[in-house]
């Protein structure tokens, strides 16, 4: 049986509970489209999904003249919240995040204040909500994620209302639809209390897709969401391994995605020889200093190809990976040690 891996499930989850009914919006006066500053936003964006976190406060520093203040806080926020996903296990980079996504969402309420009728004040807004209700929901605080970020579907609504052409508002949205509509029996009982709005499959899908395809700022992110879809109820697991692939050429430092592409080898398509080859490509890139966050990225590998090795039948090797693992005694991923230990083990006669 295919188990979607619980850290990424409770990303999607979080956009369903937490999305509702906002506040009825005041203002009625002409429309203010586009994002300000895009270009030098997209840029800092995509060195968050580069996983390059120490390089985000210098390009947020040289953007934010002209970019939104909500827009740089959000960005900030989510290069911590992206941090948190290669070890979404430890809690160490909480307390940051919880202070700086604080920020980026009083700023944008302010913004969505002073000037109503702006489309993008209210697709930030949304965003910092979203980011804020999945670290919530990581934490196991569903309720809490549900009151917190109840607005996030009507916010991007009122931005699209003001700014039609505004694709990247549409992912959140289409999000939200494609999970109301699937989500479990625990989930839509939370859906009900809250008085939330039910889904479309169909059409949430089709929103995500063209987000994909159009987005300016959200683009990877919606490819990232969509290939979790792809494998988890779509069973598009080609499309989801494509994306992931494409993911990788587009943001190479990033240790996430390729050890995405060893993981749905294994687990969608059985392929331990392809899953092997991925985490020591993934090893490989680690040592030599081509990844960021390269201490995590190795230990991830070195878990994985473990585990194949055993599959391919050589025992010996892997629980040599796994000693030399554990001999290393790394603190990061917060599971690692735990992980490798059991592994040791399964693989210890009895």
């Amino acid at each position: 049986m295919r188990r979607a891996p619980a850290a990424l499930l409770l990303c999607g989850i979080a956009w369903l509970i937490g999305a509702g009914a906002a506040a009825p919006v005041a203002g009625r006066a002409a429309p203010v489209r586009g994002l300000t500053a895009a270009p030098q936003l997209a840029l800092a964006y995509d060195a968050v999904l580069n996983a390059d976190f120490e390089r985000v406060p210098t390009l947020l520093a040289e953007t934010c003249g002209a970019a939104p203040r909500a827009a740089c806080l959000g960005i900030r926020a989510m290069a911590t919240w992206w941090d948190i996903q290669l070890d979404p296990q430890s809690r160490t980079l909480d307390t940051r995040f919880s202070r700086e996504v604080t920020a980026a969402v009083r700023e944008a309420e302010r913004w969505t204040k002073r000037e109503p009728e702006r489309a993008e004040a209210w697709f930030y807004l949304g965003v910092a909500l979203g980011a804020r209700s999945q670290w919530k929901v990581l934490r196991n605080e569903h309720l809490s994620a549900a009151r917190d970020g109840k607005r996030i579907k009507e916010v991007l609504e009122r931005a699209l209302e003001l700014d039609p052409d505004l694709h990247d508002a549409s992912f959140g949205i289409g999000l939200y639809r494609y999970y109301a509509a699937i989500a479990p029996a625990y989930l839509r009982w939370i859906r009900w209390l809250l008085l939330l709005p039910g889904g479309d499959r169909e059409e949430g899908l089709a929103q995500m897709e063209r987000t994909s395809r159009q987005g300016q700022l959200v683009r990877a992110e919606a490819d990232y969401q969509l290939h979790l879809v792809y494998l988890w109820y779509e069973e598009r697991f080609a499309e989801a391994l494509a994306i992931v692939i494409d993911l990788q050429a587009r943001y190479p430092r990033n240790p996430l995605f390729r050890h995405l592409e060893a993981t749905i080898a294994d687990v969608y398509f059985h392929d331990t020889a392809r899953s092997l080859a991925a985490s020591e490509s993934l090893l490989a890139a680690a040592e030599q200093g081509e990844v960021n966050r390269p201490a995590i990225a190795a230990v991830r590998a070195r878990l994985n190809i473990a585990v194949q090795l055993d599959r391919l039948g050589a025992r010996d090797r892997a629980r040599d990976t796994i000693d030399t693992l554990l001999a290393r005694a790394p603190t990061a991923p917060a599971d690692a040690v735990a992980h490798a230990r059991a592994l040791k083990r399964a693989w210890t006669p009895r």
